[in-house]
C-alpha cells in the first residue's frame, strides 16, 4: 500500500516551507510596522461562529463531531474567527490593527471531483474604525506589502458590496439570488435566460459592465436614479480612489461580489499580471455588521481586512523565492565514538558564538572522506574536527562542481 495524504491535501516539504517563511517574514516585517499585532486564533470553531449569520455557506466548512460539542468545524476562513475573538475578549479601546498568518480548509463545490481542501494565507484586520482614512490605511498597508515582496505587476479592483446588494434590490426576491450570481460570474448567457422584464434585465446587463476607470465607472452610475445612501456609498468610492492616487493601479468594478456574504461597503481584489495570466493573490473588503453577531450585547464596531492567498504569490514570485533550504556554515565531526559529547559541546559553542550560525553533527560515523563529500555536497564550507586530545581542527571545504 502506498499512503498518500487524503484528497485536498498536500504536504510542504523544506524547500516549499523555505519559501512560504520567504514572503511571511517580509509580510510581517511590514505588519509590525504599521503597528498591527499578531492574533492566533482555534484552527476549529462551533459551526455557528464560522458560518457567520448565514453569510458563510455551510456546505463549504469541514464539519467534524465531537463527543462534547457537537458540530465543530474547521475554519474556511480568518475574518469571522477573529471577530468572534475580538468581540468577546478583546475590551481594550478601538481600533484594534490584528494580523494572522495561518492555513484554512475549504470544501469544493459539490460535483468537484479534486481540488485543493487546505490553504495558507496571512492578512490583517482593522477593527472598531469605519472612517474613509481607515478604508486607505488598509489599502495603503497592502500596497506596501506587497512591494516588500519586489511584487510589481499587480492591481487593484475597487468595487462596494453594499451598493452593489442596494441596486440589487428591484429584482423580484426568488430571482435576486440567481442574478447576484449571474454577476459575479460575468455570466451574461446565464443572465439572459432568467425570466427578467426588459427593463430590469438591461440594468442587470449595465451593471454587469460598470467596471473600467474609476472616475469614468462613478460618472457612469451617478447618472442613475440613486437614493442618499447609495450616492453616500458613490461619494465614498470616489474619496477612496483619491487617497490611493500614485499608488497601485486601481479598476473600479461594481460587479464585484465576494465569496462571502458578510461585507457591507467596500470590497477588492489583489490581480497579478504576469506572463502566465492573471491571478487574484488576495481579497478583502469592510464588514461593519459581522462583530455585532458575537458581541454580547450585539454592539456594532466596524472593521475591514484583507487575505493574502500564500500559494498564488508562491506562484508569481518563484523566481525571486529561494530554491533551496538554507545550507549549513559548520559541520563538526567527532574523530571516535566516545568524543561525540564533546562534538556537541562545540556544535553549542559555535551556535552561541556566532548567533544564527548553522550548525550540524556527524552522527553516522562516516570516514573522514565521506564526511568531506557529504559536506561537498550540502556545500557546507566548514568542517572542525574534535580531536581525542580535545584540540578542534578547522578544514575549509570547496564547493562541489
Amino acid at each position: 500500500m502506498i499512503y498518500q495524504p487524503p484528497t485536498g491535501a498536500r504536504d510542504l516539504l523544506p524547500v516549499d516551507v523555505a519559501q512560504k517563511q520567504w514572503i511571511e517574514h517580509r509580510l510581517q516585517d511590514v505588519f509590525n510596522g504599521w503597528s498591527y499585532h499578531r492574533i492566533i486564533t482555534p484552527t476549529l470553531e462551533r459551526l455557528d461562529t464560522l458560518v457567520a449569520g448565514e453569510a458563510v455557506r455551510p456546505e463549504t466548512v469541514i464539519q467534524v463531531w465531537d463527543a462534547d460539542e457537537g458540530i465543530l468545524g474547521l475554519r474556511p476562513e480568518l475574518t469571522a474567527s477573529i471577530a468572534r475573538a475580538a468581540a468577546t475578549r478583546m475590551v481594550e479601546t478601538y481600533p484594534q490593527r490584528l494580523f494572522y498568518t495561518a492555513n484554512i480548509f475549504r470544501r469544493q463545490p459539490t460535483g468537484q471531483t479534486y481540488g485543493q481542501h487546505e490553504f495558507y494565507q496571512t492578512g490583517v484586520e482593522l477593527l472598531g474604525a469605519g472612517s474613509v482614512s481607515a478604508d486607505a490605511e488598509v489599502l495603503l498597508l497592502l500596497a506596501d506589502a506587497l512591494s516588500s515582496l519586489g511584487l510589481e505587476q499587480w492591481h487593484l479592483v475597487l468595487g462596494d458590496a453594499g451598493l452593489t446588494r442596494s441596486l440589487l434590490w428591484d429584482f423580484p426576491k426568488p430571482l435576486r439570488g440567481k442574478v447576484r450570481e449571474a454577476i459575479a460570474q460575468l455570466n451574461y448567457v446565464e443572465l439572459e435566460q432568467l425570466p427578467l422584464e426588459p427593463t430590469l434585465r438591461n440594468r442587470a446587463l449595465k451593471l454587469m459592465d460598470l467596471r473600467g476607470e474609476p472616475i469614468s465607472v462613478l460618472q457612469q452610475v451617478s447618472q442613475w436614479s440613486l437614493d442618499a445612501t447609495q450616492l453616500a456609498a458613490v461619494q465614498r468610492l470616489k474619496s477612496v480612489v483619491e487617497l490611493l492616487e500614485g499608488h497601485p493601479s486601481v479598476t473600479l468594478d461594481l460587479s464585484l461580489i465576494q465569496s462571502f456574504d458578510y461585507y457591507t461597503g467596500l470590497v477588492f481584489e489583489v490581480v497579478s499580471d504576469s506572463l502566465s495570466g492573471q491571478r487574484v493573490l488576495g481579497q478583502g473588503g469592510r464588514y461593519d455588521q459581522l462583530l455585532s453577531l458575537y458581541h454580547p450585547q450585539g454592539q456594532m464596531i466596524p472593521g475591514i481586512g484583507f487575505s493574502l492567498n500564500m500559494e498564488d504569490l508562491q506562484h508569481v514570485l518563484m523566481g525571486t523565492l529561494p530554491q533551496r533550504t538554507a545550507v549549513s556554515h559548520w559541520l563538526v565531526v567527532p574523530e571516535s565514538s566516545d568524543l561525540v559529547a564533546a562534538a556537541f559541546r562545540h556544535a553549542q559553542k559555535l551556535r552561541n558564538q556566532e548567533g544564527s550560525v548553522r550548525v550540524e553533527v556527524e552522527v553516522e560515523g562516516r570516514s573522514p572522506d565521506q564526511t568531506r563529500r557529504y559536506a561537498q555536497h550540502r556545500q557546507i564550507q566548514q568542517i572542525a574536527w574534535v580531536s581525542t586530545s580535545g584540540s578542534v581542527t578547522v578544514e575549509t571545504i570547496g564547493s562541489s562542481t
